[in-house]
């Protein structure tokens, strides 16, 4: 495994500009996995009438988590790449902290929801990063990741030559490793979802349809989507105050 210094060092001005190219795409797929989820931006308060918080850990430009902010939660961002989180300040006017989740000083107890879209499979520590995920989360909240689903129909398929067993990815997860981990930090898994059965440039390129449709139904999506909440274990005193 690579050391973390070296690991940060890939996200530069270079990715950035990947990021700027495709953010739109990547923002459209994770939204509709979201509202699966349970997750929409319309959804900006509470049944009481408060505002509510969200969190997104490894915003990138923040396109996805303006989202939210336009739609009138109270928004905040971490991203590691200085480049992305100043764009992410600049075109969306988005409060981002650059650096490390663990650097941050957030308020324990603070977010409804907290999303992580593509980023646990480039980490280290997953498992430190889920813990100190968890201390940030309001009693009734939610945790979405989003990440490749190594026991999908292409990752079986495919195997080393799978499009998500690349250097970036340090770990990769199936339903039940990720789950397993979820529960080792206090988490317990509320809903699972996935897509994506077959690539478009894998022939024959009629079994996409209805591949994409069999491996959404059986959850042997290539990406796949996880809702946590907060386990009776994993409570760890926070009043949500």
């Amino acid at each position: 495994m690579p050391v973390e210094s070296a690991v940060l060092g890939r996200y530069d001005k270079a990715y950035l500009e990947y990021e700027t190219e495709n953010h739109f795409k990547y923002r459209s797929i994770a939204m509709q996995s979201l509202a699966e989820a349970g997750l929409d931006p319309k959804d900006a308060r509470s049944s009481d009438g408060r505002q509510k918080s969200i969190l997104e850990i490894g915003c990138a430009t923040g396109a996805l988590l303006s989202l939210f902010k336009d739609a009138g939660w109270k928004s905040r961002g971490i991203e590691i790449s200085p480049e992305m989180s100043g764009y992410a300040r600049r075109i969306f006017g988005l409060d981002v902290f650059t650096g490390r989740l663990e650097d941050a000083a957030f308020k324990p107890c603070n977010f409804d929801a907290i999303v992580a879209s593509h980023l646990i499979e480039h980490l280290n520590s997953p498992v430190e990063f889920l813990q100190n995920a968890k201390k940030l989360l309001l009693l009734d909240g939610a945790f979405y990741i989003i990440t490749p689903n190594a026991d999908s129909l292409q990752a079986n398929l495919n195997r080393q030559n799978w499009r998500s067993a690349i250097r970036d990815h340090l770990f990769l997860f199936s339903r039940v490793t990720l789950k397993a981990m979820l529960g080792k930090a206090g988490f317990r898994v509320d809903y699972f979802g996935s897509w994506g059965g077959w690539p478009k440039d894998m022939k024959p390129g009629f079994l996409k349809k209805p591949l994409d449709k069999m491996a959404k139904s059986l959850g042997w999506g290539d990406v796949m989507i996880i809702k946590a909440v907060l386990s009776g274990s994993g409570q760890g005193g926070c009043n949500g105050e």
